[in-house]
């Protein structure tokens, strides 16, 4: 059997090979920020099925004629992780965030979701407390997630290897990242609480019928369990 080649967001990279066992059959993947690889369709490259960290990107291909349809399979949210050390008792994470000596991280919006919902959180605090969004936006330094972004090293989370090689205090990243990093005793996790937090919701563009069923599989009660377990939220009926 030839295997599917899929091109999937970098955040399900952590879970892939979970699903893909699960599934059974052979698949070569390529991951990396979805609005970068769904450029990469866009300019004509091939692929099965394009698992995305954005609805947007997956319905874009298919109103390009580039996929035949498509579907939602999991959600995240966003979370705070900052250096222990720069911490100070009693700070919740918009204190810390908006501290104007810590060096605040991101990924890159357009390119990367993670990067645009992001922005998303700038606008909810902007809409809560005047002026402070913008300032976000402004602090805000896009490291990861685009074309000429800094390359983070195999194996390594963002956040943990930006803030270990001191290129910022904190980043704002996926929840589904926060069991990984919460084992690590330099770090510190800030949950960001529903009432300002940004959902983020996955889907698969349909790019070749070969793909249906693993894009099936994917919304099966198996793959959902396994999201779970892998710090990912339930689709939203």
């Amino acid at each position: 059997m030839t295997p599917l080649r899929v091109l999937a967001a970098g955040s399900l990279r952590p879970v892939w090979p979970a699903l893909v066992a699960a599934w059974g059959s052979p698949v070569n993947t390529d991951f990396g920020p979805a609005g970068l690889l769904r450029e990469r369709i866009l300019a004509g490259e091939s692929c099965d099925l394009f698992a995305s960290a954005n609805t947007a990107h997956a319905e874009h291909l298919r109103q390009c004629g580039l996929a035949q349809q498509t579907g939602r399979f999991a959600a995240n949210s966003l979370c705070l992780t900052v250096k222990r050390d720069r911490v100070r008792p009693g700070e919740d994470w918009l204190t810390v965030l908006t501290r104007p000596d810590l060096r605040l991280a991101t990924s890159t919006p357009h390119s990367d979701p993670s990067g645009d919902y992001t922005w998303q959180l700038f606008a909810a605090i902007e809409q809560r407390q005047h002026g402070m969004g913008r300032l976000l936006e402004n602090k805000a330094r896009c490291l990861v997630g685009g074309p000429q972004s800094l390359i983070v090293p195999p194996g390594e989370l963002a956040a943990r290897w930006l803030l270990a090689q001191d290129h910022a205090d904190m980043f704002i990243g996926y929840t589904s990242y926060a069991p990984r990093l919460a084992v690590c005793p330099e770090l510190h996790i800030f949950t960001i609480p529903p009432a300002c937090n940004i959902r983020a919701e996955y889907a698969w563009a349909l790019c070749q019928p070969s793909a249906q069923s693993l894009a099936d599989f994917l919304q099966s009660p198996v793959a959902q369990q396994i999201l779970s377990q892998n710090g990912f939220l339930p689709v939203m009926a």
